[in-house]
């Protein structure tokens, strides 16, 4: 069930007013609730797949149960790989199978007939990656002893399946947002409200941003080979808030929701284009999966305490698993091992952690030094983007030779120029109000808090109205679902 669509539309109030007026506030049946109407979100697209969550559910349920009372260090660590097995395991059949067999046909020509293992028509489930990672927290938290396992099965399933942030995240840990199924919750309007501004600025995003830069990133990145340099550049850019706007706006429609219905969830995204270098991106983009790797990954590697091979191995490491996490193809390699060359220097000469607070902070224009830094970082994302855009190795180093070519300075020259236009206006706007709220946890939180009441409901409507007639409502996918 897309979030963009009519059904949640539906889906959502009636759940709501079921959750809040129906269920007379009894915990228990709250959390049954949550759990059955995740499964029915989930299973809007294919129902088979559920078997998959509720297994999974059920597997990390019983290890985290024995990891409680087992005190034998071997049998232990042979709990902890049952539930890192079973996980990975679905993700290496579904998402990698191919992936790896196809690449091992090309590496050794013949050797197909020789082991006769033929790739699989099987479709990746959605949002494996992300409900995949969030059970293998909780494991290894209760391993870890960080946390006490849970003998609630319906307060872990609802864990396990939310459905605000089931498909695409935020990538959830257990110790933050487990004990929230533990504790009665009563409806906060404030919170409530708060919730509904960010699900419209993630709608805004989604719709209005995301959707229309995919048509004309689309239009490009597919007949890349008969357009000029700058037409190229013009669709590496809309490529780059294409996907801002449509993880983002994923990520704030999640979190608003979940508000709703009284959950706290984690920031996922901190305007990351107003970084100033690399190493600051990465804290601000996607910051529940950079945070899952540096925790469960990076740090258990020895992260940057190591000598120089060390830092340079290990950040190589989580970069490239980074870019394999969003799928089986080469491209995602190179777009991580870049985002690692990017990196790698600010570590090394500890310029890694310069960037901590936001940009111009208690100011409302960048200075000249900020003003680079930012194009600067910016530039190096979209060029990475290229790759992670590109459908494969080949296509990517041709965008690249067309985008650098003589022909970068001649005029863009494809069809829509119009709407493009248009769409890039609203990228500007976007961008502006995205700078004016920069400091808050979404652009939108406080804009107009101070204003008379008619005119703070005046912006949000002008929010709507564009929506309406801007919006491209042809209820398209968000990206991340096929990761």
């Amino acid at each position: 069930m897309l979030f963009n669509s009519l059904e949640f539309a539906i889906f959502l109030p009636v759940v709501f007013i079921l959750y809040w007026f129906v269920t007379g506030k009894n915990l228990k049946i709250q959390n049954l609730l949550i759990v059955l109407a995740s499964y029915i979100f989930y299973g809007w697209w294919d129902w088979r797949f559920l078997s998959l969550i509720i297994f999974s559910t059920f597997i990390d349920y019983t290890v985290g149960r024995l990891l409680k009372t087992e005190e034998n260090r071997l049998k232990r660590k042979a709990l902890l790989w049952t539930s890192i097995i079973v996980n990975l395991g679905f993700l290496g059949v579904f998402k990698y199978y191919n992936f790896f067999l196809d690449s091992l046909y090309d590496l050794i020509p013949g050797i197909q007939s020789t082991i006769g293992f033929n790739t699989l028509e099987i479709i990746l489930p959605v949002g494996i990656s992300f409900y995949t990672f969030q059970t293998l927290s909780y494991t290894i938290d209760v391993y870890k002893g960080r946390l006490e396992p849970t003998k609630d099965i319906i307060a872990f399933s609802a864990f396990v399946c939310f459905f605000p942030q089931l498909v695409a995240g935020p990538i959830e840990r257990a110790t933050h947002l487990l004990p929230q199924f533990y504790k009665k919750r009563h409806f906060d309007y404030a919170l409530a409200v708060n919730g509904l501004k960010q699900i419209l600025w993630g709608l805004f995003k989604k719709i209005v941003i995301a959707d229309n830069c995919a048509k004309y990133a689309n239009l490009i990145f597919n007949d890349s080979a008969n357009y000029n340099g700058s037409t190229l550049l013009l669709g590496a850019l809309f490529f780059t808030f294409q996907i801002y706007g449509d993880f983002s706006g994923y990520s704030d429609i999640a979190i608003g929701t979940s508000r709703l219905f009284g959950f706290d969830l984690m920031k996922n995204f901190a305007f990351p284009y107003f970084s100033r270098d690399m190493a600051e991106f990465w804290r601000r983009w996607h910051i529940s999966l950079s945070t899952w790797f540096r925790d469960y990954l990076y740090i258990p590697l020895g992260g940057s305490r190591g000598g120089l091979w060390m830092k340079i191995r290990n950040t190589f490491i989580i970069f490239l698993v980074s870019g394999f996490w969003h799928g089986a193809n080469w491209t995602f390699l190179v777009w991580g091992a870049l985002n690692a060359i990017y990196f790698l220097p600010l570590l090394l000469a500890k310029k890694n952690r310069h960037h901590l607070g936001n940009v111009a902070e208690d100011r409302n224009f960048p200075n000249i030094k900020e003003i680079t830094s930012i194009l600067t970082t910016f530039g190096l994302t979209v060029l990475a983007w290229i790759f992670f855009r590109a459908e494969n190795i080949s296509h990517a180093i041709s965008y690249l030779s067309g985008v650098f070519s003589k022909s970068l300075f001649s005029s863009p020259e494809f069809m829509g120029k119009t709407g493009a236009l248009t769409t890039l206006i609203l990228i500007i706007l976007f961008m502006l109000i995205e700078w004016i709220g920069r400091e808050k946890e979404f652009a939108i939180e406080e804009i107009g808090n101070s204003w008379k009441r008619t005119t703070r409901y005046g912006f949000y409507y002008l929010i709507i109205i564009t929506i309406l007639i801007f919006g491209n409502f042809e209820n398209n996918q968000f990206i991340y679902f096929q990761f």
